[in-house]
């Protein structure tokens, strides 16, 4: 389980994460709502430690993360995969080999430079790009993919991490709906498929409730909402959005309901 204990988060006098109290069981599929600037991205960053609490506890399991330092703390980023808005992919790099950087964590430096990987990690790595339907263009620069195959390769890499947990820090927020679609098909069937806790930013309320089983609402840095997303009526809308409410609700009720082909993976 993944709980927060009076996380606060500030930025000189700004408080970005105020007071958040959360526990997290294993296996959800969360989604952290919220207008910009509610702290979203921010408590996200600090469940993988590329941000530090100003105060307050997160635990994962007995583990209290924000006490790990050195190796351990490299070992929990390992176990706690990170998913960027901007792909953070190699350029230059083909697919199969931006995927087979997940696998870092693993492998002596000197083999990961050279790219000298063992024949089980390019099969692992084979393995991931087939679930998400992207194995035949594993020898394509990264350079040369549309958005949402670039996601796909993202998520990929974090596979290969063999996390407990993946944080997806607004996915989405830069591919079209069809394409946004796909990569959040992915992320579900991940979560089902692999029992996998997935935490993921979104500011598409339509696909909050569709993909999501849990949501948590942030405004001004505290949560305030945590519920189904069946419980999120308008009124809660309101009161996360502000004065952006009615865009949010609009853009909610006229959203396409039919999307992306399913994502071929497993039974």
């Amino acid at each position: 389980m993944l709980v927060l204990e009076g996380v606060n988060k500030t930025f000189g006098n700004t408080h970005a994460v105020q007071d958040v109290n959360l526990s997290i069981e294993p296996g959800q599929f969360i989604g952290v709502i919220g207008r910009s600037g509610a702290g979203k991205s921010t408590l996200l960053r600090m469940l993988n430690r590329l941000g530090e609490p100003t105060s307050g506890r997160i635990t994962w399991n007995d583990t209290d993360v924000t006490a790990l330092k050195g190796r351990d703390l490299r070992d929990w980023r390992r176990r706690c995969a990170m998913i960027f808005q901007h792909f953070n992919l190699v350029p230059r790099l083909d697919v199969l080999n931006n995927v087979l950087l997940g696998r870092v964590a693993y492998t002596p430096f000197w083999r990961a430079a050279l790219k000298a990987w063992t024949r089980d990690d390019r099969a692992m790595a084979m393995a991931a790009l087939d679930q998400l339907d992207m194995s035949g263009i594993a020898a394509q620069r990264a350079d040369h993919l549309s958005g949402g195959q670039q996601q796909r390769v993202a998520i990929c890499r974090a596979l290969m991490q063999e996390p407990e947990v993946i944080l997806a820090d607004e996915p989405v927020a830069s591919l079209d709906p069809r394409n946004s679609r796909i990569v959040m098909d992915a992320l579900q069937r991940i979560n089902r498929h692999f029992g996998l806790t997935v935490l993921c930013n979104l500011h598409s309320l339509d696909l909050a409730r569709t993909y999501c089983d849990r949501l948590i609402g942030m405004a001004a840095g505290r949560v305030v909402f945590d519920d189904v997303p069946a419980a999120l009526t308008d009124d809660a809308v309101r009161e996360l959005y502000g004065m952006e409410a009615n865009e949010v609700i609009g853009a909610a009720d006229t959203a396409p309901q039919t999307g992306a082909m399913p994502v071929p993976m497993p039974a």
